[in-house]
């Protein structure tokens, strides 16, 4: 089940396993895998996992990296675990390359420290990018040249591992059959921006601030993952008096507002999505969910 950052998917498909025992939820959100950073991930509450289990939560340290490659293997186990004790499975979140990982079993290259630390030095990203379509001219078409992240990776991939970044695989541009039935979440836009200045009150409420500042004591404090996390990363600088509060969560908002939109564009590419449409509340479609649940097999 995917979509957008606050469109209901949690709780949704909480409802789901509800209804049908023996479902259990595998979390595909990048961020709610490091431990203690419940609240503003909006992650599951202890009652709600000790109702029905959840999946691919709280597995590392905030100071751990913790990479998609490593996230697909867990994922795998889980899936694999799931089979043996014919459990089944709704697979719930919105980290769009986590879900493409899993779904679609994608061919993940490794890593190579020293090479992204070398490529890093360069403070222009064009300047990268143009090395990057000498190297991988049809990885480089597929970005944006100002993105730094990705033109990074991508040459990473390509001078560690001496072949090209796209050839990993047919890539994020190819949708085949999969196993799994996908169903994505779609709200008004509106309302939607709404959630998710209301959200961040109510983390505000449940200590959201504390936990960030439980996360700055830490041992070598958060990893740069960790800290880029919608909502941390603002608090963050609030905390190292960059910002007020009211500043910080005002960033926040517009921050995770469009994050939904790049969420809605990532989804919306996949022709596999079936799009249900939800207002305020998402159990509206709930039976439709359960419908499509009770039809498919042992993957959703």
């Amino acid at each position: 089940m995917v979509g957008a950052t606050a469109s209901g998917k949690s709780a949704l498909s909480l409802e789901v396993a509800r209804l049908r025992p023996g479902t259990e939820l595998v979390s595909m959100d990048s961020m709610a895998i490091y431990r203690g950073m419940d609240i503003g991930t909006a992650s599951p509450t202890a009652a709600e996992r000790a109702e029905v289990r959840t999946h691919l939560l709280d597995l590392v340290d905030p100071s751990e990296e913790f990479s998609v490659s490593m996230f697909q293997k867990a994922a795998r186990n889980t899936l694999d675990d799931l089979a043996v004790r014919s459990c089944r499975a709704v697979l719930v979140g919105g980290t769009g390359l986590h879900v493409r990982a899993v779904v679609d079993d994608l061919e993940i290259p490794g890593q190579w420290e020293e090479v992204r630390a070398s490529l890093e030095v360069e403070p222009d990203t064009v300047v990268l990018h143009d090395r990057l379509s000498e190297l991988d001219p049809v990885a480089a078409v597929r970005m944006e040249p100002t993105n730094r992240r990705r033109v990074i990776r991508a040459l990473e991939v390509s001078i560690g591992s001496g072949r090209p970044f796209s050839s990993f695989g047919p890539g994020l541009e190819a949708y085949p059959p999969s196993p799994f039935t996908q169903i994505g979440l779609r709200v008004d836009r509106e309302v939607l921006d709404r959630r998710i200045a209301e959200r961040y009150r109510r983390q505000l409420d449940d200590g959201f601030l504390d936990e960030v500042r439980r996360l700055v004591d830490l041992p070598g404090g958060p990893s740069r993952s960790a800290a880029q996390a919608l909502g941390y990363r603002e608090l963050l600088s609030h905390l190292r008096g960059e910002c007020t509060l009211d500043g910080a969560i005002g960033e926040a908002i517009s921050a995770t507002r469009q994050f939904a939109r790049r969420q809605e564009r990532w989804f919306r590419r996949d022709p596999r999505i079936e799009w249900l449409d939800v207002a305020d509340d998402p159990l509206v479609v709930l039976d439709q969910v359960l419908e499509r649940f009770d039809a498919t097999g042992p993957r959703t």
